[in-house]
């Protein structure tokens, strides 16, 4: 009897949930996981449900301190309504499962299924066994199984999708607990990304973003050290294929090849979003972070001058154990010098198990907090000022689905520029949707957004806004969403906007 007999014979069709924590891979995994669970019969409960489906799936994130409590929280929240719900499972993953192992079952025994960051694949198995055997089944695995992109695919949005071309990490940042999680770097064959990517285009989508642990690393496991730009230039012949973004790349490896690589490539948009943690090269030593000031500004030069409209964001660590007052200095003198677009500042915290968590000079809250407010105001004035240069311009906008909270009471659309830029339009006369395209000038900027408040220029009409169309007018017949596995011949909502370079969620 096939999964999905055996659903149904237990009382019709089962719903399922799934809550995920942490990074762009997280994200990704989490559609690999829907797909998974609706390739074996299961259908996704409605939005809001809050625990009340049949299979609650916690996609789980280990790199922040409280990363624990948060889970056992949550999972004893769910407690009684798995005792009053008879066959109600759940089921807990990601890189806090990896790292915790049979502690998760021990702290919270109605948990029925504890999998890893290497086997999300035997999710729909696990279920199954812990139901028959009624008892708890925890499977982890040490290295990858299969590269998961062969997986079943549950894509969040019709018009924009995620592709991982590598996984793992082969750094040893001392914050980071993510390479211990996720294993070595692991690249995919180009032929097997550009198969997906082609595949994606066939359903619709118009939009790609690139997804690695360290993205421009890609080639360091197959040998080719000019991999990722090849691969860039090798997106930009794909007929249809309107807008490429990748993240998150390492300075270490972000080579003149692939700055090269983005200005040429007509395809891939003027953003970069590259972490820096620190501006300073005693605090970036002590990170084991590959590079210094000079070589990350240095890298900002060459791509402003090869992509002067790029807008260029990155990844702060506020507060790192030994940060002096002349250290956290020198990171505003990077954020002054780099005039980033936008910045995801973050307080340290410890993370279990990394070096960092036992170093000398743990820095008191209170400091990290006044360095952290002094940061956060310098980049919003800069993020504000940058955002007024673009006061004038003529942009092709992507509409968005749910980016715009009050698009509804300002009667706007939504829409992110190439740049990745979010930027809220006046309502056209003519019909358009997510996926479509839009030409507008910008009439006014916020520190985090851009306006539009004149006529808009021009509506194009496109492949992507059809496949947002035809899959909202098949809801009744196939839950929202494109379920997508590789194709067989050779080898969200809009996609989050990157906040996680280098384990940073």
């Amino acid at each position: 009897m096939s999964s999905i007999d055996r659903s149904q014979s237990a009382g019709g069709t089962r719903t399922y949930e799934v809550r995920t924590y942490g990074c762009q891979m997280n994200v990704h995994d989490s559609e690999r996981l829907s797909g998974l669970l609706e390739d074996a019969g299961y259908v996704r409960a409605p939005e809001g449900s809050d625990g009340d489906a049949d299979v609650v799936v916690f996609n789980t994130c280990a790199v922040r301190e409280n990363a624990d409590n948060k889970l056992y929280g949550n999972l004893g929240h769910l407690a009684p309504k798995k005792a009053s719900r008879p066959g109600m499972q759940i089921a807990v993953g990601g890189c806090l499962a990896q790292k915790d192992r049979d502690t998760i079952v021990k702290r919270a025994p109605w948990v029925d299924v504890v999998f890893g960051t290497h086997n999300i694949g035997k999710l729909p198995v696990l279920l199954e066994r812990a139901r028959v055997q009624e008892e708890a089944q925890v499977e982890i695995a040490e290295s990858l199984e299969a590269f998961p992109s062969t997986l079943p695919t549950r894509r969040e949005s019709a018009y924009a999708a995620w592709v991982s071309i590598s996984v793992g990490c082969n750094n040893t940042c001392t914050f980071c607990i993510v390479p211990a999680l996720r294993g070595k770097e692991k690249d995919r064959r180009p032929g097997d990304i550009l198969a997906e990517i082609e595949a994606l285009v066939a359903e619709g989508v118009s939009e790609i973003t690139l997804l690695g642990q360290n993205v421009n690393a890609y080639g360091s496991d197959i040998g080719d050290r000019e991999a990722f730009s090849k691969l860039l230039r090798a997106c930009g012949k794909i007929d249809g294929l309107e807008r490429v973004r990748f993240t998150s790349p390492h300075p270490r490896d972000f080579t003149d090849d692939v700055i090269a690589a983005m200005a040429e490539t007509p395809n891939v948009m003027p953003q970069l979003h590259m972490p820096l943690q620190s501006g300073s090269d005693p605090v970036l030593k002590a990170m084991r972070r590959s590079y210094r000031q000079e070589r990350y500004l240095g890298i900002i030069e060459k791509v402003r001058a090869a992509i002067p409209h790029a807008a260029i964001s990155t990844d702060i660590i506020v507060g790192f154990p030994g940060e002096t007052e002349e250290d956290f200095e020198q990171t505003l003198h990077v954020v002054r010098e780099a005039r980033f677009a936008q910045a995801f500042t973050f307080q340290y915290s410890k993370r279990p198990g990394t070096p960092a968590a036992e170093m000398d000079g743990q820095i008191p809250k209170k400091v990290v907090q006044e360095r952290y407010e002094r940061l956060v105001a310098l980049q919003e004035e800069i993020s504000w000022e940058e955002n007024k240069k673009q006061v004038g311009r003529t942009l092709e906008l992507m509409v968005a689905e749910g980016e715009g909270r009050k698009d509804g009471t300002t009667h706007r659309l939504s829409g992110r520029a190439p740049d990745s830029r979010l930027v809220h339009f006046t309502k056209p006369e003519q019909e358009v949707r997510p996926g479509d395209v839009v030409t507008v000038e910008i009439t006014y900027a916020a520190p985090h957004h851009l306006l539009a408040e004149g006529a808009v220029l021009g509506v194009r009409r496109t492949r992507a806004g059809d496949a947002w169309e035809k899959r909202n007018t098949e809801k009744a017949a196939r839950p929202a969403g494109v379920l997508l596995g590789l194709p067989k011949v050779g080898v969200p909502a809009p996609l989050p906007v990157a906040t996680g370079g280098c384990a940073v969620d």
